[in-house]
């Protein structure tokens, strides 16, 4: 079994051979379909015929190409931490290909791995829109959104699981489950011999009772948990760990790119690079608080000149972005410098070179399990403007690597005084940029990987040993 190429990704099927795709199955996995042709913006220009098809895959990079980024030390670090691992193998099981940050993560994640001969395998759950709808409600309630927990909602949630466990097989050593979906795929444990670990991605700060309780007796059930914040952590009878998510620096999205190429994408666009550019990249989620921005860049326009870039598209596994997309065409009304991009999930070169051009970055997010939008940007060193919430205060140091706000007012303040203060914007760019280096790399997250995999490697032959 191999992780999903970048081809993959980009017609959604499942990532593993054998296995079914979305559309085959319902399960809520994006398939590219027909050409779109939603308008880019409130002023009704089209997405360019550039990004309406899949471009050709990108080759994966290999450990040896980070070495000017991380140096020759690190890499040295990871060899040895897998010398002992060869061999033995990981199941990485998720609930989409393609869209959000846990699938662009897999994506990188999985192949270096192997690379380092650990193979890892990646899975992808199934499912129908009843299932995606429940479990999008569940992302919500445990961002602590108030939900009725119902017996049918129960059901679904419960039969899906069960069609997935009785679907999948678990013979490696080490599972790893990924966020509330799958996370009913632990009635294996016992037939198999594997450590299970539960890597929860989300804001756990707060969340509705009646979800947790309903799903804290899964969770209890595994060997460890992964949180990406202190604040997220449960009181739970099992080790729990801390994993920062990450950013892979030389994937499509983070690559350094020359300007004539950010110029084109841009010309393409309709944005004005030569007038100050504010972008928010992320789905269309009202979590996001994609309608905030436009009112916060309302009121930062009445003082300063600028363009509003709202870049994004949707999760397969998230029903709402549509209707949330066009509220936010809503409240951008007839705004020729709000520009909207509701972009195919292929479309990271472009995010790449939008967030490159831009002026300042915002991610006015409500609720956020980290925010790897905003990791993204802090090391394109742009000064960063993101919501005071979930995992984000991680990564912005208030005035430091960026600035931390609470409101839509907060939000308009922040962006008229770092357009109006280019020395200070600058300076917590750059400061930015260091901190995603020293913390939030893909070769540190394969790092924590393989140290919990020797963890968990090594307790588990401690209770095998008779007494």
């Amino acid at each position: 079994m191999k992780p999903p190429s970048e081809d993959q990704r980009a017609t959604a099927a499942n990532p593993t051979p054998g296995s079914q795709t979305g559309a085959e199955t319902g399960a809520g996995v994006a398939s590219p379909g027909p050409a779109r042709t939603e308008p880019a913006g409130g002023n009704g220009r089209p997405l360019p015929a550039s990004v309406l098809t899949p471009p050709p895959p990108a080759p994966s990079p290999h450990l040896d190409d980070y070495r000017t980024i991380i140096g020759q030390a690190q890499l040295d670090d990871l060899h040895f931490l897998a010398r002992d691992l060869k061999g033995k193998s990981i199941k990485m099981v998720n609930s989409t290909a393609v869209g959000g940050g846990v699938a662009e993560m897999l994506n990188r994640l999985v192949p270096l791995l192997s690379e380092l001969e650990v193979p890892t395998h990646w899975e992808v759950i199934t499912g129908g829109n009843d299932f995606f709808e429940v479990t999008k409600a569940f992302h919500n309630a445990l961002h602590g959104s108030s939900y009725e927990l119902t017996k049918a909602a129960q059901e679904i949630f419960l039969t899906y699981n069960e069609k997935n466990r009785e679907r999948l097989q678990f013979g490696e050593e080490m599972v790893v489950i990924h966020d509330p979906q799958p996370v009913g795929l632990i009635r294996s444990r016992d037939k198999t011999r594997a450590s299970w670990v539960w890597r929860c991605h989300i804001d756990l700060s707060n969340p509705d009772a009646h979800v947790w309780e309903f799903l804290r007796p899964f969770v209890e059930q595994y060997d460890a948990a992964i949180f990406s914040s202190p604040s997220f952590a449960r009181q739970l009878p099992i080790p729990q760990y801390l994993f920062y998510p990450c950013i892979d620096p030389l994937s499509e999205k983070n690559k350094e790119l020359p300007d004539a190429l950010v110029q084109k994408i841009c010309d393409e666009f309709g944005i004005d690079r030569s007038r100050p550019i504010v972008t928010q990249v992320s789905r269309f989620d009202r979590l996001k608080d994609p309608v905030g921005v436009v009112q916060a860049y309302k009121l930062a326009k009445k003082y300063v000149d600028c363009q509003l870039v709202l870049a994004g598209g949707g999760a397969s596994d998230d029903p709402e972005g549509a209707a949330v997309l066009q509220e936010v065409k809503e409240a951008a009304g007839n705004d020729r410098d709000i520009i909207i991009l509701d972009l195919p999930p292929w479309c990271a070169l472009e995010i790449n070179a939008i967030q490159r051009a831009s002026t300042i970055v915002v991610q006015k997010s409500l609720k956020e399990g980290f925010g790897l939008t905003v990791t993204e940007a802090l090391w394109k060193g742009k000064p960063t403007i993101a919501g005071a919430v979930g995992g984000i205060p991680n990564q912005i140091i208030h005035k430091l690597t960026g600035v931390l706000v609470h409101s839509v007012e907060g939000c308009a303040f922040q962006i008229r005084y770092l357009l109006t203060h280019p020395d200070f914007a600058k300076h917590i760019g750059a400061s930015g940029r260091d901190h995603v280096k020293e913390n939030f790399l893909m070769t540190t997250n394969l790092k924590r990987w393989l140290l919990l995999f020797r963890i968990l490697a090594r307790a588990k032959s401690r209770r095998a040993v008779p007494r």
